[in-house]
């Protein structure tokens, strides 16, 4: 069975807060993001599907661009449509950037976080997403090697 670092810490009663800093690598999670909050599965939300695959050398996320508008709750349905695991993590560039180095020492690390999602060859999951912060932010497949074959997408908060 593979955890997040989140549901690990919570498992052990441990809060997300305790992680900063530590983890393999000093991998961490908080309860704070970027790109907005969790959103509420009860409320109403827009429908936003987002497919992932690999094929002709690439690795890509369908849409490669959502454009939403500021408090706007967005229902993410991520298909993995590939061959391959892959994962949508909602963050800023800056911070996927320096999570994929983390990944990159711990490559067995899978994410289930309320911003981030492992996604199986064939299957689905899905994301609710509150968007609370304009600007413009990211999805990437933190995966090693994924990101650099192209899995990355831009949301854009207006």
């Amino acid at each position: 069975m593979k955890l997040s670092i989140v549901t690990t810490a919570l498992t052990l009663g441990l809060s997300t807060a305790a992680l900063a800093g530590a983890g393999p690598a000093g991998h961490s999670h908080d309860e704070a993001f970027s790109a907005g909050e969790p959103g509420n599965a009860k409320k109403p939300a827009r429908i936003v599907q987002i497919t992932m695959r690999e094929g002709d050398g690439k690795m890509m996320f369908m849409p490669e661009r959502v454009e939403v508008r500021t408090g706007e709750q967005i229902k993410f349905v991520i298909r993995n449509n590939g061959e391959l695991d892959h994962e949508f993590v909602l963050a800023t560039t800056a911070e996927n950037l320096k999570h994929a180095e983390a990944m990159k020492k711990n490559p067995d690390m899978e994410h289930d976080d309320p911003n981030a999602k492992r996604v199986p060859p064939k299957k689905a999951d899905e994301i609710v997403w509150k968007f609370t912060k304009k600007g413009t932010f990211e999805y990437g497949c933190l995966i090693p090697g994924h990101r650099e074959a192209g899995m990355i997408g831009t949301v854009v908060v207006k």
